[in-house]
């Protein structure tokens, strides 16, 4: 399915919400090595629309891994899992960061579930994260 684009507006409209802040990983678009994009949290192909509700900014390393999943077995149960919904779920309620702020730990089956499909403990953003927090630019909340 070719690219969707998206108006100037829209996109600034979506990474303002996002606080230009990868909504999955939570990479500062300014450090990404990935160019971001604006992701249909409901991919079109399942009956998603572009409403702005279900739209998220994702670093193209989480958008490419989540493609059009929006579930996955939880690595410590098996059992299929919802992904993380940034418009329905709050992201602190799945997700911690390890004590040294290098890895994403998931705290719930939707956030081990969303972690492993999307990878988002990959070397290179585990790398990127302890730059960023040497440099008092990590996200961490």
């Amino acid at each position: 399915m070719p690219r969707r684009k998206f108006s100037a507006s829209m996109r600034l409209f979506v990474a303002q919400r996002a606080e230009f802040l990868c909504e999955y990983c939570h990479t500062p678009e300014d450090f990404s090595p990935d160019s971001f994009d604006i992701e249909h949290i409901i991919s079109l192909l399942k009956g998603g629309t572009s409403d702005d509700d279900n739209l998220a900014l994702a670093c193209g390393g989480c958008n490419g891994a989540k493609y059009i999943h929006t579930s996955w077995p939880d690595p410590v149960t098996g059992a299929t899992s919802p992904l993380f919904n940034p418009r329905a779920d709050k992201w602190d309620s799945h997700f911690a960061w390890s004590e040294d702020f290098a890895f994403l730990v998931g705290l719930t089956p939707t956030g081990r579930a969303t972690i492993e499909r999307l990878r988002m403990n990959r070397p290179g953003l585990v790398n990127l994260r302890k730059a960023l927090l040497s440099y008092d630019a990590h996200p961490k909340i």
